[in-house]
């Protein structure tokens, strides 16, 4: 039976925070690490994306930060992407404010003011992407001297997108009597170094979701030819959405979600040549269900956590096994069903079945199957579509999964109850439920099942936002 935070030892204003949030049992992560990371402890956990593990430190963090001066602070997380230091941040803000601690995140892709401000005023807990932290220290705006308690989040995708040079030199800055609490979803290689390096007898823990907190999450792998290839994906994502859609490069990434537009499939794209207020308006269009699909970049989407996605479509092929794991991984979450489909062109069968044999799945290409298929109109803009991005197309009208007509500016999920999708099909299906949320913002196949996940979005749908603007020219750090 799980514990309540009360169980784990969290003190009661903490508890009080959580529980006005529906938050007061602790997922597997949580019961496992909070009593050492409480007792400061240093902490190895292993755990998959989507565990719960941002609460685990964040309780801790705010039990044990201390007040700052002005830039010095005296806590760290350190994360691979904006959009995870976005997110970690707004995870943190509630449980800081009770204690009356400031967060703040900084990060690459936008200007050095607001972040100098911050600074100058004084941040408790310092959320960073490595880049733009060392930049800052090394230019004389934050120092971190004063900070003992560190977090290393996402550590293998820290190792895989070259940052772990940057952490190493980032952590040799801070005070040598911090506690460090590491979180990734591998231990080895590049990651054991971190942990031997710079933890002091870390307590180790590994979570694997166990059956009862896993979705039915299907993997399905289609044989497809290029000039096909995208009515497919328009037409997967028409019939389970929301959808997150894995393009291998960035301009592959904008062309995709031009070429969706033209079947009437409302979707964003989110990747490193994007300003950051670009890419954080295609996430609340995504989260906020404006958006079918966010078309991404494996970079760009690492650190991306929105519940209730039901689809995730490889439109090329993942490059190694933990790529599509990790790829995978942002649908069937927190119990709820998904699906995961990748498309195999003549070119990459090699890859794929390579793949699968990393996988350990079956090595064999199938034809797409009709009944997981929704409607597309052929032709049709998108609003948020194929012209420049952001402009807006004409009114449209869209025929979804069940062959529903649906008229611009009403949300066509269907009229039925919750965790059902329009539509009609054999097998058994991903479950749907409509309206997922991710924060973002201001600071203060056959039958696999796999990984952890949430509910799908369903039906047709007419509703779409304005798309973001032209493409930035700062990629992240």
């Amino acid at each position: 039976m799980s514990k309540t935070f009360a169980d784990l030892g969290v003190p009661a204003d903490l508890v009080a925070v959580l529980a006005r949030n529906q938050r007061t049992t602790a997922f597997p992560i949580q019961e496992a690490t909070l009593p050492d990371a409480l007792a400061g402890a240093d902490i190895c956990g292993k755990a998959p994306t989507g565990s719960g593990k941002t609460l685990a430190f964040g309780i801790a963090l705010a039990v044990h930060t201390r007040r700052a001066e002005p830039r010095r602070p005296t806590a760290l997380v350190l994360v691979p992407t904006r959009e995870l230091a976005n997110q970690v941040r707004d995870e943190l803000v509630p449980l800081a404010q009770v204690r009356r601690l400031r967060v703040a995140a900084v990060f690459g892709g936008v200007g050095y003011g607001n972040q100098f401000d911050l600074l100058r005023k004084g941040v408790d807990i310092l959320v960073a992407c490595p880049g733009r932290l060392e930049d800052l220290v090394d230019n004389n705006h934050v120092r971190l001297d004063d900070v003992r308690m560190v977090v290393v989040d996402e550590a293998d995708r820290m190792a895989d997108m070259g940052f772990l040079p940057a952490v190493k030199r980032l952590l040799d800055r801070t005070n040598d009597e911090r506690q460090t609490l590491l979180f990734s979803a591998t231990l080895d290689g590049d990651v054991d170094v971190l942990v031997r390096r710079y933890q002091h007898r870390p307590l180790r823990h590994e979570v694997v979701s166990g059956e009862a907190d896993r979705g039915d999450v299907r993997h399905l792998f289609w044989r497809t030819d290029r000039a096909g290839r995208v009515e497919l994906t328009a037409r997967l994502v028409a019939g389970h959405w929301p959808a997150i859609v894995f393009s291998r490069t960035k301009h592959g990434a904008d062309r995709l979600t031009r070429q969706l537009a033209q079947y009437g499939v409302d979707a964003v794209a989110i990747h490193g040549n994007r300003s950051q207020g670009q890419r954080e308006r295609a996430l609340k269009a995504f989260a906020d269900g404006h958006a079918q699909a966010l078309v991404a970049t494996d970079v760009a989407a690492r650190g991306i956590h929105v519940d209730q996605v039901a689809l995730v479509v490889h439109f090329d092929p993942a490059a190694t096994d933990k790529d599509y794991v990790h790829r995978s991984g942002r649908t069937g979450r927190a119990g709820t069903d998904g699906l995961v489909v990748s498309l195999a062109m003549a070119e990459n069968v090699a890859l794929v079945k390579s793949l699968q044999r990393d996988l350990g799945e079956p090595q064999r290409l199938d034809d797409p199957v009709e009944e997981e298929l929704g409607h597309v109109e052929v032709g049709a803009v998108s609003r948020n579509g194929s012209q420049a991005a952001g402009e807006a197309a004409g009114p449209r009208a869209t025929v979804g999964a069940g062959g529903q007509r649906t008229q611009p500016g009403r949300r066509g999920r269907g009229g039925g109850a919750p965790g059902r999708r329009s539509g009609s099909r054999s097998g058994s299906g991903s479950k749907s439920a409509s309206g997922a949320r991710a924060a973002s913002g201001a600071s203060s196949g056959s039958g696999t099942r796999a990984g952890s996940g949430p509910r799908t979005g369903s039906g047709a749908k007419a509703g779409a936002g304005r798309g973001p603007g032209r493409p930035g020219r700062r990629s992240s750090r």
